[in-house]
């Protein structure tokens, strides 16, 4: 089948629930994606963020098929090896303060999890969230999503929650000093925002009016973790310990699978039956945890995304733009529309990411981009950058 065939067919049958790109992907190694008509494409998108080993990497490739030879699924209800040693990795890679691990199937059904246990944790009703988030759009993360246009049509049977500036300690303190707060979560970079990097010193003042408070604090890093943002857990380059860690995304190289990692204290509060998945913690998507995370941690990958965001804050400069995030999650913030820029990037043979911020790209490589390969990216960027913005159209 053709693009064009293949645009047909879908838009035929699926919900029209997202404005796709008019092009239809066929294959994919490391950095780069195939269309079905053979056209090749360097991809610094991954798929909204799922992929930090590229495309296909040969270690979780190879472990997906070895455990699809022995055993496709069984639910929690059982013990498996495979899960067993996915959860004792992930812990022992993740700062010591975190305990345990709920293995979910997504990133808005981590963060689901993680405002449910505390809420039962607490007993208290409210969350704090922040202007711009984005936490997902199942009802339960919905809640403490910003966008009005995806929360306005549920607003009678939302959570309770109060949205808060960024980076403002003072409109936190006043919301959870009201008692009624089980939560605040928080997005360390609020990249669907358009990258907004959370300061450091506030983020270690919120877990400090948290646990005055008896408020948990929940750090989003479905897309900030797996070693995206230079380490494992952005919460390693900033002073804060949270209650709970959200991740997704990363987690399984493209195969579907969300944690929730929690400290003693809040593990202490979990009783038998409060929580529940079938698919979670199924054991393909644990070999491709187990995988990913012995490829990030071996090969040295989270050093390598810091050494990629650098690389690229260096090839832009000059351009009249300014670079946002951290590692391998990094926002472009250009002279002019973002549109026509990611638009004509995409006719170059380069796929990047739009935001909220209709000024700002972004880029989400693999951890293990090569030099060579950044220095195509840049080449590009460049080249669609010195058409003027005037003459830039989609």
């Amino acid at each position: 089948m053709k693009t064009q065939d293949i645009i047909e067919l879908e838009d035929q049958f699926q919900l029209a629930t997202y404005a796709k790109l008019p092009i239809a992907v066929e294959r994919g190694i490391g950095c780069y994606l195939w269309d079905a008509d053979g056209r090749k494409y360097l991809d610094f998108y991954g798929g909204h963020c799922v992929t930090p080993l590229g495309h296909c990497p040969p270690a979780v490739v190879e472990a997906i098929r070895e455990q699809a030879g022995k055993l496709l699924f069984y639910s929690n209800v059982v013990y498996n090896a495979t899960r067993a040693r996915a959860a004792e990795l992930l812990v022992s890679i993740l700062p010591s303060f975190i305990d345990r691990v709920f293995f979910c199937n997504s990133g808005t059904e981590a963060n689901e999890t993680a405002l449910k246990l505390a809420r039962k944790a607490t007993g208290r009703p409210r969350v704090v969230a922040f202007k711009q988030a984005f936490h997902g759009r199942t009802l339960g993360s919905l809640s403490v999503t910003w966008n009005e246009r995806y929360r306005a049509p549920y607003l009678e049977v939302l959570g309770p929650t109060t949205f808060v500036p960024l980076n403002n300690l003072d409109a936190v303190n006043e919301a959870v000093g009201q008692g009624d707060v089980a939560a605040v979560i928080v997005e360390p970079i609020q990249s669907m925002a358009g990258m907004v990097e959370v300061d450091s010193s506030f983020l270690t003042e919120l877990g400090n009016a948290c646990r005055n408070s008896g408020t948990m604090l929940i750090l989003d890093e479905v897309q900030t973790g797996v070693g995206r943002t230079g380490t494992f857990s952005i919460s390693e380059q900033m002073d804060v310990e949270p209650d709970l860690i959200t991740m997704a995304k990363s987690l399984g190289s493209g195969i579907p699978v969300g944690a929730v990692l929690a400290t003693r204290a809040v593990a202490d509060t979990v009783e038998l039956a409060d929580q529940g998945t079938t698919f979670g913690g199924g054991m393909i998507a644990m070999a491709a945890v187990i995988a990913t995370l012995e490829t990030v941690v071996g090969e040295g990958l989270m050093d390598r995304a810091a050494e990629i965001f650098d690389s690229i804050e260096r090839g832009v400069a000059g351009l009249g733009v300014s670079v946002r995030g951290r590692g391998c999650l990094i926002g472009i913030e250009l002279d002019r529309p973002a549109k026509p820029v990611i638009a004509a990037l995409r006719e170059d043979g380069v796929l990047v990411g739009g935001s909220g911020d209709p000024r700002v790209i972004r880029l989400m490589p693999p951890l293990n981009t090569p030099d060579d390969v950044v220095d195509e990216f840049l080449a590009s960027f460049k080249r669609v950058m010195a058409v003027p913005s005037e003459a830039s159209t989609v």
